[in-house]
């Protein structure tokens, strides 16, 4: 990645026509052949830009007082992205090497695996059958067992909605003809619960429980909050 800090002025021409007059920016060449002009504002969204695929060719200066210049081209459409520059006050590549990707915290995953562990979210006295427990159409989040020897399926969302009670009914009804399961109740928990999947689930005897991620994260003892 190249970062360049420059006075310059910016022309984009294609399917729109855009004029950056003469300023003091950041220019963001990066890998995969992007170029970013940025502000000292805006937060994250540059002024202009060129996604790939496109080519960095410097042409010869034209202009008045242009000391360099630029032509971002995009293989498939023909804009054209010019940078004329000025002035460079730094200019500096970075070899960043092959990113990661993000790592989301409070995934569905990572939701399940910490309520499979406190399962006294969901009620006092139930223990843990088996997370991912295995269906004809699909596996159960969380399977567990109340003190009468009921059977409770959970299924955890980050934002529930009505799909969600439409899963964790099909589920039921499946698990239900199983004597070594039956009788089976059901519980909807996530972080959130929109008031129309609230609905439904009531509707259909379902319990709803609103997880509180970050408590769970570090909970000694928590108490569920139903609706």
């Amino acid at each position: 990645m190249r970062l360049v800090i420059a006075r310059c002025s910016v022309d984009y021409s294609g399917r729109l026509n855009a004029h950056l007059p003469l300023a003091t920016r950041l220019l963001v060449h990066k890998g995969d052949g992007s170029l970013l002009v940025h502000s000292d504002g805006g937060s994250y969204k540059p002024l202009n830009w060129m996604s790939p695929p496109c080519t960095l060719t410097v042409e010869e200066p034209s202009g008045e007082g242009v000391a360099e210049q630029w032509r971002v081209t995009h293989a498939k459409t023909g804009d054209a992205l010019v940078v004329r520059i000025h002035e460079i006050l730094h200019d500096s590549t970075h070899e960043l090497g092959i990113d990661p990707g993000l790592q989301k915290d409070g995934v569905e995953a990572d939701l399940q695996r910490l309520l499979a562990e406190q399962v006294g979210v969901i009620g006092e006295g139930l223990t843990l059958v088996r997370r991912e427990f295995p269906t004809a159409i699909g596996p159960v989040d969380l399977l567990l067992r109340d003190p009468a020897g009921g059977t409770i399926a959970v299924e955890v969302k980050r934002r529930g909605d009505i799909d969600g009670v439409e899963q964790l009914t099909r589920y039921l009804e499946l698990l239900g003809r199983d004597p070594h399961l039956a009788p089976v109740s059901g519980v909807f928990a996530a972080q959130e619960i929109k008031p129309q999947a609230k609905v439904l689930a009531n509707d259909r005897g379902i319990r709803c429980v609103t997880l509180d991620y970050d408590e769970m994260k570090g909970i000694e003892s928590g108490a569920p909050r139903l609706f």
